[in-house]
């Protein structure tokens, strides 16, 4: 059970979320517009969560790594479900923006 629900949130196997980055992942945001403004992580892509599912195209290749976040990790848990149950197939939850910048810089 703790297996399933690590998996449903993304806090699967560790993954250097760094070295993705580094090969050219997507940082993919899903804060709203406005907490995007208060700060984000340089490069990142800003789509809300709630906006999502419409705008898949903008994230064109399925293949390519993207790494979510937004500010605590739920939000970016619930993009990563709903990216990979649109065909992306290598889509990690980075939790909050603040800590992924850390772990990524």
């Amino acid at each position: 059970m703790l297996k399933a629900i690590k998996e449903l949130l993304g806090l699967g196997p560790k993954v250097n979320l760094a070295a993705v980055a580094k090969s050219g992942a997507i940082i993919l945001d899903v804060r709203s517009k406005g907490e995007f403004a208060t700060g984000h992580i340089r490069g990142a892509i800003n789509i809300s969560l709630d906006q999502l599912s419409g705008n898949l195209k903008k994230l064109k290749d399925k293949e390519k790594p993207i790494i979510t976040c937004c500010a605590s990790g739920m939000r970016s848990a619930s993009a990563r479900r709903i990216l990979i149950s649109n065909g992306f197939t290598q889509v990690y939850n980075g939790g909050g923006w603040l800590t992924l910048r850390n772990k990524i810089s």
